[in-house]
């Protein structure tokens, strides 16, 4: 079923959101908000990245610290990352993606929910879509004529589906399966949000430009922060389309493919 857009970029807590991008990323392997994997097309012999897909499973969201709002986005998207494997290269011309949120509020009630964006506008909720811990989801990012993008989220628990089509100008440089701490203003400020704890959100079935994925090591991006790393990926799994997204854990264990 097709939702109505919903631009607005406030949660219901009162948090502003900001687009989702790469700003944060430190190294080639080290990010500030993200944890996950990127491909970038200068790594990939200059690929560019017409279609990605994936499925995970909604992790259940849990108050890490108490008292505070903490915030986490599951999503795959092209553009807005490392175009080179050592990451002295990133894509600064925007990023098409959809995913999940799992937020807790300040009272330690989580909530869930689906959304899609086109950076550098805010991300447009998908009101009618009822997101729940442990649903399985599929998305889907592709263009289907030039500058035409497609973006479908689809909930296989619930059998409830997602899908629009709209112009984007993107530089398919770049490609990601990510867990993140989005950037968010607040009565505080502007700053990174705070990781929940998050039960394992294995990624699967990763495929770009209608190939199934290879995902290497030299594509792996940890979370980090001043207390060292805060979110980590596992390796690929035996076929190398997938992967363990783990936070607040320094490991990882891989997933059965």
């Amino acid at each position: 079923m097709a939702a109505p857009a919903s631009g607005s970029p406030f949660d219901p807590s009162g948090v502003i959101r900001l687009p989702r991008h790469a700003r944060g990323r430190l190294a080639a392997n080290e990010s500030t908000n993200w944890f996950g994997y990127s491909e970038g097309s200068l790594a990939n012999g200059g690929t560019l990245f017409s279609s990605i897909t994936a499925t995970w499973t909604v992790p259940k969201a849990r108050q890490h610290a108490r008292k505070e709002a903490e915030h986490s986005a599951t999503w795959i998207g092209i553009g807005g990352g490392c175009i080179d494997g050592r990451c002295s290269l990133t894509d600064p011309t925007g990023l098409i993606q959809t995913g999940t949120e799992q937020d807790v509020a300040a009272s330690g009630r989580a909530s869930y929910s689906a959304w899609w964006e086109l950076v550098p506008a805010p991300a447009v909720t998908i009101s009618n879509m009822k997101i729940k811990p442990g649903n399985r989801i599929s998305a889907s990012v592709s263009e289907v004529a030039p500058t035409l993008w497609r973006v479908t989220l689809s909930d296989l628990s619930r059998h409830e589906t997602f899908t629009t089509t709209t112009l984007y100008p993107s530089s398919r440089a770049t490609a990601e399966w990510i867990e993140e701490t989005p950037v968010t203003i607040g009565t505080d400020g502007t700053g990174v949000a705070t990781l929940p704890s998050l039960t394992r959100a294995p990624f699967d079935d990763a495929t770009v430009n209608a190939h199934a994925a290879q995902l290497t090591a030299e594509e792996e991006i940890r979370l980090t922060g001043n207390s060292g790393v805060i979110g980590t990926p596992s390796a690929p799994d035996s076929r190398g389309d997938g992967f363990g997204a783990c936070a607040w854990a320094s490991r990882c264990r891989v997933p059965r493919s």
